[in-house]
C-alpha cells in the first residue's frame, strides 16, 4: 500500500528504527555532512541547501516536530562542543558566523526524519521516494526475498510454534471428550480463539496476508501470539474438562461456547492480548505491508530491537534454524516431555 510520509509518523519511524535501511540510505545518498562524536552532522544552514528551503521554514518544522526530531539525533550544541564542533567543520558552515553561541546539528538520522516531513520541497519528495525504494530492496534481501514467514526468521519461532502444536493436540482431544458436535467444531473454536486475540477469524486473517487457502495461519504467527493461542488452548482444555465432568456428560457447543466467553474476560489476558495485538499490527503494516483494519488502533512504531530479531544477523530463515545442532537438540528435548 501507497505510503505518504508526510503524514505517518509510524511509517517514518519505522524506516528511522530500521538500522539496515539507515546504513543502505547513507551510503547511496550522498547528502554529505560532518562527522561528529560517531554520528554524521549536519548544520541547519546544509539542510536548507540540501532541501532547497528557507531558514523559516525549518524552524516552522523543528517547532511543529520538536520532539520527534529531537528523539532522531537533532540537538543544540553550545561552549567546548560547539568549539570542537567548529575546528572540524572547518569551511563546511554556510552562513553561521564566527560569533555563533549555540549551533542546531541534524544527525543523518534527523535529516532524513525532516526530509520526510517537508511538503514544500522537491528534494525532499524525490528522497523520500529514494528511501522507500531502499527499504523494500533490504528487506527483501534481508529477509531472503520472502516477508510473509518473516515471523520463522526469530529464534524464538520454533521453540514457540513446537510448544503450540503440543497445546493444539491437548485443545482438539478436550472438544472431542468433552464437547459434543461433528468436526465442524474444531473450526468453530479456533475461530473463537482467534477473534478473541486480533478480533479476524481465519478467512479474514488469510484475507489480510493473502495467504493461500490451504496455507497453516500458525506458520505465519509471531512467537508472541503462538504462546497467547497456546494459553488459550491450555486453559480452555482444562475448562471443558471440568465443566463436563461437573456435569456428567458431555458439553452443548452451546455450553462450551458460554464457557470460553467467560474464560476470555479474565484479567490475565488483558495485558497479554494487548502486547499481541500492538506487535501483530505494527510489525505485519511495516514488515508485510499488510494492514489489519480491525487492529488499526493498536498500530505503532516498530522498536529497533524487532528489526535486529527479524533481519539481524541472529536471524535465520526456518531451513537454516532447522540445521543447527542445538536447535534440533532443544526441540527434540521439547517433543519428548
Amino acid at each position: 500500500m501507497a505510503k505518504d510520509l508526510t503524514e505517518s509518523s509510524h511509517d517514518r519511524q519505522n524506516i528511522l528504527n530500521n538500522r539496515y535501511a539507515l546504513q543502505q540510505a547513507e551510503q547511496h545518498l550522498g547528502l554529505g555532512g560532518v562527522e561528529f562524536e560517531g554520528d554524521t552532522m549536519f548544520t541547519k544552514a546544509q539542510v536548507m541547501v540540501l532541501y532547497e528551503v528557507a531558514d523559516a521554514t525549518i524552524e516552522r518544522y523543528l517547532s511543529s516536530h520538536g520532539d520527534e526530531l529531537k528523539s532522531n539525533g537533532y540537538q543544540v550544541i553550545r561552549g567546548a562542543k560547539l568549539k570542537q564542533f567548529k575546528s572540524l567543520a572547518s569551511g563546511t558552515l554556510i552562513n553561521e558566523g564566527t560569533k555563533t553561541t549555540a549551533l542546531g546539528l541534524f544527525s543523518f538520522r534527523a535529516v532524513l526524519n525532516i526530509g520526510m516531513l517537508l511538503t514544500e520541497s522537491e528534494p525532499a519528495r524525490l528522497l523520500r521516494s529514494r528511501l522507500l525504494d531502499i527499504v523494500l530492496d533490504v528487506m527483501a534481501e534481508r529477509a531472503g526475498g520472502q516477508t510473509k514467514f518473516i515471523n520463522q526468521r526469530d529464534e524464538n519461532y520454533l521453540v514457540s510454534a513446537l510448544q503450540e502444536e503440543n497445546y493444539r493436540r491437548q485443545f482438539t482431544d478436550a472438544l472431542d471428550n468433552h464437547v459434543e458436535g461433528n468436526q465442524w467444531k474444531y473450526a468453530r473454536f479456533t475461530n473463537l480463539i482467534y477473534q478473541s486475540i486480533f478480533h479476524e477469524n481465519a478467512a479474514e486473517y488469510k484475507k489480510v496476508l493473502n495467504l493461500a487457502s490451504k496455507t497453516n495461519i500458525r506458520e505465519t504467527l509471531y512467537s508472541e501470539v503462538l504462546n497467547l493461542i497456546s494459553s488459550y488452548e491450555s486453559g480452555v482444555s482444562h475448562e471443558l474438562e471440568q465443566a463436563s465432568t461437573a456435569k456428567g456428560r458431555k458439553l452443548t457447543q452451546g455450553e462450551a461456547e458460554s464457557l470460553f466467553t467467560s474464560f476470555e474476560k479474565h484479567p490475565l489476558f488483558k495485558p497479554l492480548i494487548l502486547d499481541a495485538r500492538i506487535k501483530m499490527a505494527s510489525r505485519d503494516l511495516c514488515f508485510r505491508d499488510a494492514l489489519h483494519e480491525k487492529l488499526e488502533a493498536y498500530i505503532q512504531s516498530v522498536p529497533e530491537a524487532d528489526f535486529e530479531r527479524f533481519l539481524g544477523e541472529k536471524s535465520h530463515s526456518l531451513e537454516e534454524q532447522l540445521s543447527d545442532p542445538e536447535t534440533l537438540a532443544v526441540l527434540k528435548r521439547l517433543k519428548d516431555r
